[in-house]
């Protein structure tokens, strides 16, 4: 048996999340009925990060174990050929029967696009929310969500029906900032709890309306006042960038390239 593992991208839109549901269409659901045409036997796969119902992926990592012949590196060709084109396969390599796609990640890097103008955007609508009511004013988001990076209780910033044993986690790092009329959130977190980017993202846009204060918004969190944060931001918007490890298993991608760039370059 060798490890495989895969640097998948999707367009979240028409399926119903990563994970395998009953009566639903799903990216692992479409994945692993691939690699059993290819492999033939059943090939389970694990993923470094869930996504929701309508979340993209520009960098999910991948990896499942097959005795197939094949070399890992012919893996993507061979996947693209029978895939639909809203999934592709940017590499595949075979890496160590030690190493997980979620357990050797350090951290996961998600980030959020805000449309903050006043009209639609046909070519973005579906990688973007727009929220054009008001102008946004990204610094005040950036201020108030500073105090959130380090290790903290985010019950708030918890959907129900999660099956997580605590709501504790690290967030390393959180940047916002406008490109135009792009406000991009990119958190970075060794990881996430359900829900927790969209209920974090549609509070922050509460601050940035003046809404509510950024003392308000820090005191829901913090207070763990899960009954207070009532407003998610809609999934289209939210896109999981990449996870990172220790070693570099991908060699062929800049990893600045993950994200569509020209929905940065196009509005600067």
């Amino acid at each position: 048996m060798k490890r495989v593992a895969l640097l998948v991208q999707y367009d979240g839109s028409n399926y119903s999340g990563w994970q395998k549901q009953k009566n639903a269409i799903t990216v692992q659901e479409i994945l692993d009925r691939t690699l059993f045409k290819i492999t033939n036997h059943s090939v389970k796969t694990f993923a470094a990060g869930r996504t929701d119902a309508g979340v993209h992926a520009s960098g999910q990592v991948v990896h499942f174990d097959s005795d197939c012949v094949i070399p890992g590196n012919s893996y993507s060709d061979i996947l693209n050929s029978l895939l639909p084109s809203t999934i592709r396969i940017l590499e595949s390599v075979e890496v160590k029967d030690c190493w997980h796609s979620c357990y050797s990640a350090l951290y996961r890097h998600y980030r959020y696009v805000i449309n903050n103008s006043k009209f639609s955007n046909l070519f973005i609508n579906n990688w973007s929310w727009h929220r054009y009511q008001k102008v946004l004013d990204e610094v005040l988001m950036s201020n108030a969500s500073k105090r959130m990076e380090g290790e903290h209780d985010f019950f708030a910033f918890q959907k129900s029906r999660s099956n997580r044993k605590n709501s504790i986690t690290k967030i390393k790092k959180i940047d916002i900032k406008r490109v135009e009329d792009l406000i991009l959130v990119d958190i970075k977190a060794t990881g996430f709890l359900y829900g927790m980017v969209r209920l974090i993202v549609g509070q922050l846009v509460l601050v940035g309306e003046k809404k509510i204060s950024p003392e308000i918004f820090t005191h829901r969190w913090v207070n763990k006042k899960k009954n207070d944060v009532k407003e998610s931001a809609p999934a289209k918007g939210l896109c999981f960038i990449n996870a990172v490890y220790e070693e570099n298993v991908f060699q062929k991608i800049n990893n600045n390239d993950f994200f569509p760039v020209f929905l940065i370059k196009g509005f600067s």
